[in-house]
């Protein structure tokens, strides 16, 4: 199985660099979240790129719970799939949607603290707060969604993430704001909120940041978190110009073509 595992990682990490697709990957890598993990893992230690972040995924209740699952899980972000705001974006038919987050930016001096991340302490690691698009797909020739493993199989299966204009952090009422992402020309438009969000962003990244502790992950630099989406996965109903916005926040937006 490590043999496989070794073999089949490669031909996944070659397919992310080289923007590829691969035959489906074996249920045993996929079926159960930590197997999932594992697999992940060992696409990411062979992976010299810059990495930019990391991101939550898995994080709607319903979604948990339909799925038997414990809690969400995270995945590494690296630069190549990082865009400013309004950029374009190139997709196939693997793609499983778009998404609306929120994002944060956070110190480096992070790295340096040992203690528990809880709701009431985490602000202090928080430069900057903005809202961001993700696409999530497949680097392989499969769709729609089992379980998390097939997301977190495939690098959290996150394409790219679009960031809007970053904010200094200020604390506001994030567990409750409306957020809405829409295609004017087709007249796509989806509303949702918040706190969709694994209750509320900042206890996503409360989350996050924990388990990179426990995971021993050193960065030495400032990083993002990405969040979770605000409106689920929003299917790509048409090429052109999708907008997002944040109450409070902000706006992103990209050009899907």
């Amino acid at each position: 199985m490590n043999k496989q595992l070794d073999k089949l990682s490669n031909k996944l990490v070659n397919a992310f660099l080289k923007n590829k697709i691969i035959a489906p990957l074996p249920n045993k890598f996929t079926r159960k979240l930590k197997n999932a993990q594992k697999f992940r893992l060992a696409c990411e230690s062979k992976i010299k790129e810059p990495i930019i972040g990391f991101k939550a995924a898995g994080t709607a209740i319903p979604v948990i719970k339909k799925l038997k699952e414990k809690e969400p899980f995270y995945a590494t972000v690296y630069k190549k799939n990082f865009l400013k705001n309004g950029k374009k974006v190139k997709i196939n038919k693997y793609v499983l949607g778009i998404e609306l987050e929120v994002c944060y930016l956070i110190k480096k001096k992070f790295f340096q603290s040992k203690k528990l991340v809880t709701r009431k302490n985490v602000s202090k690691y928080i430069s900057h707060m903005a809202p961001c698009i993700e696409i999530v797909g497949y680097r392989q020739r499969k769709k729609g969604i089992s379980s998390f493993g097939d997301l977190c199989s495939d690098f959290g299966a996150n394409v790219k993430f679009i960031i809007g204009r970053k904010k200094r952090y200020k604390k506001i009422k994030i567990e409750n704001l409306r957020t809405v992402i829409s295609n004017n020309k087709i007249n796509q438009k989806i509303i949702g909120n918040t706190n969709t969000v694994y209750i509320n962003p900042l206890n996503s990244l409360s989350f996050v940041l924990n388990k990179m502790r426990k995971d021993k992950i050193n960065l030495n630099k400032n990083f993002y978190v990405f969040t979770g989406s605000t409106v689920g996965v929003v299917p790509i109903l048409a090429k052109g110009l999708y907008n997002g916005k944040i109450d409070s926040l902000g706006s992103v937006s990209t050009i899907i073509y």
